[in-house]
C-alpha cells in the first residue's frame, strides 16, 4: 500500500466520499434514539426518576468511550478496515432490540451494544479520513466526516418523531436504524479500502512506534497542555450532549409541545451542528484551532442557560441552533488538532484517547444531569452544566497553544 499511496483529498476522492457515506449510516445509528427513546421510558416503561432513565446514555457512553480507545490500538495493529466491519457486526442487533425490548434493562443492553458500534466505527472513519488526506486540508476532512454523521442523526430524529406519532413509538423509528445497520456494514466490507499505508507514507521514519500506548494515553490526557486542553473540552462537549439528548425531550414535552413539535427540536441542534462543521472545519484550516474551540464552548453555555430560561417552542428552537452552532464550531476543530499534535505513526491510538474522553462525557453528562434534575428539577440541571461548558472554555483560553503551526 504504501509504494501505491497518495496523499490529499483530491487524490482519494473516491474512497472519501465513500466514507462520509459510511459515517452517515453510523450517525444515523445514533439518530434513532434522540427523539423517541425519552419518551418511550416515560410513556411504555414508566420510568419515573430522571436518573434511573438516563441509564441509558450512561451504558452507551461509557461502551463507547471504551471502545474509542481500543478501536485506536486496534487500528494500528490490525488497519482500519477489520475494525470499521467489526463495529457494524455488533450494531445489527441494536434496532430488533430496542423494537422488541420487553423491559428497560433490555433498552439498556441495546445501547452497550450501539456503543460498542458508535466507537468502533465512527472512532475508524475519522481516522481513516486523516489517514487519506494527509496534513494540509485536515480541518476540512473533520469537517465532512463531523458534518456527515451528525446531519444524519439530525434527519434521523426528525423522522422518527413523525413516525411515533403516526405510527407508534415502536417499532416503526427502530426500522430505519436496522436498514442503516445493514448497509453500512455491506459497504464496509465490499468497497471500503484499507489505509493505514497512508498513515505510514505521512509519517516517513517511525520513530514514534517506540511510543507505548500507556505513554500516549498519558501524554494525551494530562502531559501534553494542547491535547490535555482538548481532551477536557471533548468531554465537557458531550457532557452537556447528554444533558441535551436525554433532558431536552423530558423539559419539551412538560411544556405542552406536540411530538413532531419534539422532533424538530431534538433534530435541530444536531442539524445546525452538522452542517457548520462543514465551514467551521476548513475556517480552522486557515484561521488556527484555537480561538474556534474556545468561543464554541463559551457559546455552548450560554445557549444552554438560555434553554433553561425560556418556556415556549420558539424560543428553545433558537436556542438549541445556538448550542448546535457552538458544536459546530468545536467539534471537528478538536479532532483536527489532535492530528496537528500526534505523529501519524501513534495518531491514531491519540485520537482513540481523546475520543475515550469526549465520549466519556455522555456517561458522566448523564450522571450529573439525572442526579440535579432529581434533586433540584431539569431546569437546574441545565444551569450547572451550562456553567461547567463556559468554564470548559476559559481552561482551552488558558492552557492550549495554537496548533496548527504543528503541521
Amino acid at each position: 500500500m504504501t509504494e501505491t499511496a497518495r496523499l490529499g483529498l483530491r487524490a482519494n476522492l473516491p474512497q472519501f466520499a465513500l466514507l462520509v457515506a459510511v459515517n452517515a449510516l453510523v450517525g444515523g445509528m445514533l439518530g434513532q434514539e434522540r427523539t423517541v427513546l425519552p419518551l418511550l421510558a416515560d410513556q411504555t416503561f414508566g420510568v419515573q426518576a430522571y436518573t434511573a432513565i438516563l441509564t441509558y446514555i450512561v451504558a452507551f457512553g461509557a461502551t463507547k468511550a471504551a471502545s474509542n480507545f481500543f478501536a485506536g490500538t486496534l487500528s494500528d495493529r490490525f488497519g482500519r478496515k477489520p475494525v470499521l466491519i467489526a463495529g457494524w457486526l455488533v450494531g445489527l442487533p441494536t434496532p430488533a432490540l430496542l423494537i422488541w425490548a420487553p423491559s428497560w434493562g433490555w433498552i439498556v443492553a441495546a445501547n452497550v451494544l450501539l456503543g460498542i458500534n458508535q466507537g468502533l466505527t465512527w472512532s475508524t472513519t475519522v481516522i481513516m479520513k486523516i489517514d487519506l488526506v494527509g496534513p494540509q486540508r485536515r480541518g476540512l476532512a473533520m469537517g465532512f466526516n463531523e458534518s456527515a454523521g451528525y446531519v444524519a442523526v439530525a434527519l434521523t430524529a426528525f423522522f422518527t418523531g413523525y413516525l411515533a406519532e403516526r405510527y407508534g413509538l415502536r417499532p416503526a423509528p427502530f426500522l430505519l436504524g436496522l436498514s442503516y445497520a445493514a448497509l453500512g456494514l455491506g459497504l464496509s466490507a465490499l468497497f471500503v479500502r484499507e489505509t493505514r499505508g497512508h498513515a505510514r507514507l505521512e509519517g516517513g521514519p517511525a520513530h514514534g512506534d517506540e511510543m507505548r500506548t500507556w505513554q500516549i494515553f498519558l501524554t494525551t490526557s494530562f502531559k501534553n497542555p494542547s491535547l490535555s486542553a482538548v481532551s477536557q473540552a471533548g468531554m465537557v462537549n458531550n457532557l452537556n450532549d447528554g444533558l441535551a439528548w436525554g433532558l431536552f425531550p423530558i423539559l419539551f414535552a412538560a411544556g405542552g409541545l406536540s411530538l413532531p413539535e419534539i422532533g424538530l427540536l431534538t433534530a435541530a441542534l444536531p442539524a445546525v451542528w452538522g452542517a457548520g462543521q462543514m465551514l467551521t472545519g476548513a475556517v480552522s484550516d486557515r484561521i488556527g484551532r484555537k480561538h474556534l474551540i474556545t468561543g464554541g464552548m463559551i457559546v455552548q453555555g450560554l445557549a444552554l442557560g438560555a434553554v433553561a430560561s425560556v418556556d415556549d417552542f420558539v424560543g428553545w428552537l433558537i436556542a438549541v441552533a445556538l448550542i448546535g452552532a457552538g458544536t459546530a464550531m468545536v467539534y471537528p476543530t478538536l479532532l483536527a488538532a489532535v492530528g496537528d499534535v500526534a505523529h501519524p505513526s501513534w495518531r491514531a491510538r491519540s485520537v482513540g484517547v481523546y475520543r475515550l474522553w469526549r465520549d466519556g462525557g455522555f456517561a458522566v453528562g448523564a450522571l450529573l444531569a439525572g442526579v440535579l434534575a432529581d434533586l433540584y428539577g431539569v431546569r437546574a440541571a441545565v444551569w450547572v452544566i451550562a456553567g461547567i461548558t463556559v468554564a470548559s472554555g476559559v481552561v482551552v483560553a488558558v492552557r492550549m497553544r495554537e496548533t496548527l503551526v504543528d503541521r
